[in-house]
């Protein structure tokens, strides 16, 4: 779509919206810092959602983008790196808290997840962490570590291979301890 197309349109449509999406993120997201940062991502998904084709009804359209930012920022928010944790127990994480059979299981196949990690050579763990655990592109992992993305993807493939084989592999090929 044209850009005038697309700003009259906001203009018109989307912006009326404020006062009603202000309140919802308000009362969706706890960090009240962040909403007018917010509020500007989700302007910035509709208009250039909207320069491919302008929705038919502006208000569903907005507030799908602001709920799918809301949950993608939650689920950021929550995401603690391996490095920074050294027992699982110190998070204090127990909102639906598991049975504590169920509690120790996670536990441990954390423990041994962190161990078969530890095993990787150190470019390939790296490579690993990147994609896996902060969920970093390619080309993101590949500038981070001054390589090409031909690489990385040979790093995370034969990562997560050692780490199938040291998790889940049988005895005779090296695999679970």
């Amino acid at each position: 779509m044209p850009a005038p197309e697309v700003e009259a349109w906001f203009v018109r449509e989307v912006l009326p919206l404020e006062a009603a999406l202000m309140h919802y993120l308000q009362a969706s997201y706890r960090r009240t810092s962040d909403i007018a940062d917010l509020r500007q991502d989700v302007y910035a998904a509709v208009i250039e959602a909207a320069h491919t084709q302008i929705p038919h009804r502006a208000r569903p359209f907005v507030f799908a983008i602001a709920r799918n930012m809301l949950i993608n920022r939650i689920r950021r928010d929550r995401v603690v790196p391996f490095e920074t944790v050294a027992d699982p127990d110190e998070l204090g994480l127990a909102a639906d808290e598991p049975a504590p059979d169920r509690a120790v299981m996670a536990r441990e196949e954390l423990r041994r997840l962190r161990a078969a990690i530890d095993q990787l050579p150190p470019r390939c763990r790296e490579a690993v962490v990147l994609a896996r655990v902060e969920e970093l592109p390619g080309r993101e992992i590949a500038r981070r570590m001054g390589i090409n993305e031909t690489t990385v993807s040979h790093y995370i493939k034969t990562g997560m291979r050692v780490l199938a084989d040291v998790l889940y592999g049988d005895e005779k090929s090296g695999g679970a301890p």
